[in-house]
């Protein structure tokens, strides 16, 4: 299966060679003012499949409310429209970031229809470089569908830990590579090409766990699960990991 995976797989990229090259003179960059509206919509029946394991999930975040601060402080990397401010307790105060500015108007609709929430402010970079957000500063941060996009893994989940308070929590909802011995994982291989372009960067086949298990976190709690999606995307892990 390892031949026809890479035979198919690079039929697939062929085929893409106008996304390629739409990629390397910049024009692709014009599909990132439209992806905010593609989000918001697949946000909102995500949000739907996925409502009760979000909901179980972030029901955690209150144990890491540091003593006498009265407010949790949260920072969410790649907040895209705001999906997960729902589920945020009561009276937190959330920083938002994200390398795409275009996001901010779907990213306000959220704030107001969110007014539990008290929101600090919106920061515009990637995950791998959030240096205007001081050291040990957030109770927790929050990372959902992310990390499958993010240029460096390792260099993200360093900036998370260092942002973190000690004893704070990095939350995680991540897609991953699904088992070997399964046609999903042969699909994903092979759709890879086409839908990096689709995903503005999303990678199908990245083993997520093993860099979270490598983070130097002093607890990790994480399983493995099957999404109510699309046979692609159904492999997920979801948990936590204290700093």
């Amino acid at each position: 299966m390892s031949f026809l995976m890479r035979l198919c797989s690079l039929v697939v990229s062929a085929l893409c060679l106008p996304l390629h090259l739409m990629e390397a003179v910049g024009l692709y960059q014009i599909y990132k003012r439209f992806l905010p509206f593609c989000v918001y919509r697949t946000s909102v029946m995500y949000n739907k499949k996925m409502h009760d394991r979000k909901k179980e999930l972030f029901r955690s975040l209150t144990e890491f409310n540091k003593p006498g601060s009265g407010r949790l402080t949260i920072l969410e990397i790649g907040c895209g429209t705001g999906t997960n401010f729902q589920f945020y307790p009561p009276g937190s105060k959330v920083i938002c970031t994200d390398p795409n500015p275009h996001f901010q108007k779907y990213l306000k609709k959220s704030m107001g229809e969110n007014d539990h929430l008290k929101y600090d402010r919106f920061v515009g970079a990637s995950g791998e470089d959030m240096g205007s957000v001081p050291d040990e500063s957030v109770d927790a941060v929050v990372c959902t569908l992310v990390l499958c996009s993010v240029n460096n893994i390792p260099q993200t989940l360093r900036e998370a830990h260092r942002i973190l308070r000690p004893g704070g929590a990095f939350f995680f909802i991540e897609h991953v590579m699904a088992d070997p011995s399964t046609w999903a994982y042969f699909f994903q291989h092979v759709l890879q090409p086409a839908w990096y372009y689709l995903g503005d960067g999303c990678m199908l086949t990245r083993e997520t766990w093993k860099h979270l298990e490598a983070a130097g976190f002093s607890e990790l709690k994480l399983r493995h699960v099957e999404a109510p999606l699309i046979f692609l995307i159904k492999p997920h892990i979801i948990g936590y990991a204290v700093k």
